[in-house]
């Protein structure tokens, strides 16, 4: 069984089909990308798939059970976790709490047992998973700087270090090597290939066509909603269709 199954996927916005009876699996252990010109509909399937919008027509299954309809926070609580193409941090919180923040999504404590001292070791536990995550991500020497000061890239890569602190067994990742530089690009990559190796499935909407042909293991590709292509990073770059449609002049740099 694929770890997400979408099925004959509609949706619409008053008159206009974002996304027209899109078909397409992801088996669990793999980075799948989701590529397509601007305007194809991928954050909208994102937004779709985690509960933002609800579908127009279709189904959606994870791990075997229907998700349309639940909320945002049923959905991320199943394990299905996704990040956003612009930055969403607290900007004044440090690194650690920003990444603490994202831990208390599985660990609550509320404002009674806050009160009366009896979420201390829930408190701990989350400390501790915020320091490990952040050592994992390479983030641990910046831990008490604001957000706010960080570079544009390890921005980026805090971004990616939140949605790990809700425990994502399928991460979907909007657009994470925006307005990096190449060595930022390279650094993203590993911390990528890294997520995977830690047990997570990965889901990639990306423009930067080298970085998804040298991650994906398969790539979907859309043109205005609808399926276009599908295939290894080998067949994508040679699929007439899709050269036309998306790569053109890219397709030069996507093959090298």
């Amino acid at each position: 069984m694929p770890l997400l199954e979408v099925d004959n996927l509609t949706r619409r916005f008053g008159g206009l089909s974002a996304v027209s009876d899109l078909s397409f699996a992801v088996e669990e252990g793999e980075i799948r990308g989701l590529i397509g010109p601007n305007g194809a509909g991928k954050t909208t399937i994102f937004n779709v798939i985690t509960g933002y919008y609800r579908p127009t027509a279709g189904r959606i299954s994870y791990r075997g059970e229907a998700i349309a309809g639940l909320s945002t926070n049923q959905i991320a609580r199943r394990g299905l976790v996704r990040t956003f193409q612009s930055t969403t941090l607290f900007q004044e919180f440090s690194v650690f709490k920003n990444v603490l923040v994202g831990c208390h999504l599985h660990a609550p404590v509320n404002f009674v047992s806050a009160i009366l001292g009896t979420g201390r070791g829930v408190e701990r536990q989350a400390e501790s998973k915020a320091l490990e995550i952040l050592e994992f991500m390479g983030l641990a020497a910046r831990r008490d700087a604001l957000a706010s000061d960080l570079p544009h890239g390890l921005q980026r890569v805090l971004g990616v270090a939140v949605a790990l602190a809700a425990d994502p067994h399928l991460l979907l990742l909007d657009e994470p090597f925006t307005g990096m530089n190449p060595e930022e690009t390279r650094h993203m990559m590993e911390l990528v290939r890294r997520v995977r190796a830690r047990g997570v499935t990965l889901l990639l909407v990306e423009h930067d066509m080298q970085a998804v042909m040298g991650l994906c293991d398969r790539i979907t590709v859309l043109n205005f909603g609808r399926l276009l292509a599908e295939g290894s990073p080998a067949e994508i770059r040679a699929h007439p269709d899709v050269i036309e449609a998306y790569l053109g002049a890219s397709g030069d740099a996507a093959a090298s």
